[in-house]
């Protein structure tokens, strides 16, 4: 198939930053913006992902303060194109060169669970330590299921995310992307925002959509499964599976984990806030969010989900998404893309 000449100039643009060693963030700004909007099938997507992990092994070769994330964007990157097209004999190259790099700097690919990273302890290291000593110095039964195995825990008070929508009344050719900067609200709703977290960085939420728009109620998404609505589980175990209370991790498939509710964080549903998508049922929240644009306040919400942050910048743009045309179960007719959610 034929590329576009707006995808052929991002990936040239790509291809010569990683050439020179040089302007890596430029060229990962075109291909977020540009190249994967006018991605027409899962090969071009696949060639897009894996050059934005070349220039992320770039950027962990000129930035040795952020070597490790960089490192560990550029394998989640090639391991999604690998996802997209299994078959590619120079991504398959390309991630093996980097995990040799990765292992012999001590750095996970996040798939195992680790103590030490680089020699110092990681943030699960230090939980471990923790309850280590309290096991020294107390007789107080610690739950074996405490630490799950591949959950990066990771700080942060803010999310920026990229969307791509087409707005109210135009076509596909006038598509743009908003930036939208939400504060989360981590001590009103810890286990939500840690929940998001996890999700965000671990890229759960990177070229997703936005399945569900209703005009004056609110933008849905999240569902990194599907992309229905039927989709999408907590990223960590939170003691509770399809919303039933379990003594154990073990008592089901991951995919059936949720988080509780901590809908009674006196937050209510205002415009700009960000909360948790979930069925009738209590305690079944999973990945799903939405966000309730300007002309909205549906307080029959309050106190059933979760208000887990807020948009500080880019609310009018929420609105906009709003607007957009829908089909059938207010499914946006131009797809509402979250090309990128990142944490601060």
């Amino acid at each position: 198939m034929p590329v576009s000449e707006k995808l052929q100039r991002a990936w040239d643009e790509a291809k010569n930053s990683i050439a020179s060693q040089d302007s890596p963030d430029k060229a990962l700004a075109g291909l977020r913006s540009v190249a994967w909007d006018n991605c027409e099938n899962d090969v071009q997507r696949a060639k897009t992902l894996c050059l934005a992990a070349d220039l992320y092994v770039i950027k962990a070769n000129t930035d040795s303060s952020s070597r490790r994330t960089n490192l560990k964007q550029a394998y989640k990157n090639y391991s999604n194109s690998l996802k997209l097209d299994p078959k590619s004999k120079e991504t398959l190259r390309e991630r093996g060169k980097l995990i040799s790099i990765m292992d012999q700097e001590g750095i996970s690919t996040g798939s195992t669970f680790q103590v030490l990273d680089n020699g110092s302890p990681t943030p699960m290291g230090l939980v471990v330590m923790l309850v280590v000593c309290l096991l020294l110095l107390s007789s107080v039964k610690v739950l074996a299921d405490f630490i799950n195995e591949d959950t990066e825990v990771t700080s942060g008070s803010q999310a920026t995310m990229q969307i791509s929508y087409v707005p109210q009344g135009m076509d596909e050719s006038s598509r743009t992307t908003a930036t939208i900067v939400i504060d989360l609200y981590a001590s009103d709703a810890p286990d939500h925002v840690e929940n998001f977290i996890a999700h965000s960085v671990n890229d759960n939420y990177r070229s997703t959509v936005f399945h569900r728009v209703i005009d004056g109620f609110m933008i849905q998404g999240g569902d990194f499964e599907s992309g229905t609505g039927s989709g999408g589980y907590a990223y960590n175990w939170y003691g509770y599976c399809n919303g039933e209370p379990q003594d154990s991790q073990n008592a089901c498939d991951r995919t059936s984990w949720t988080v509780g509710d901590e809908a009674n964080n006196g937050l209510i549903h205002e415009p700009g806030v960000i909360s948790m998508a979930k069925t009738s049922s209590p305690n079944t929240g999973g990945s799903q969010f939405f966000i309730v644009p300007e002309d909205s306040t549906p307080s029959h919400l309050d106190g059933q989900h979760t208000v887990f942050g807020k948009v500080s910048s880019g609310l009018s743009s929420v609105t906009a998404i709003s607007d957009v045309e829908t089909g059938d179960n207010d499914r946006p007719i131009f797809e509402v893309r979250l090309l990128s959610v990142d944490i601060s």
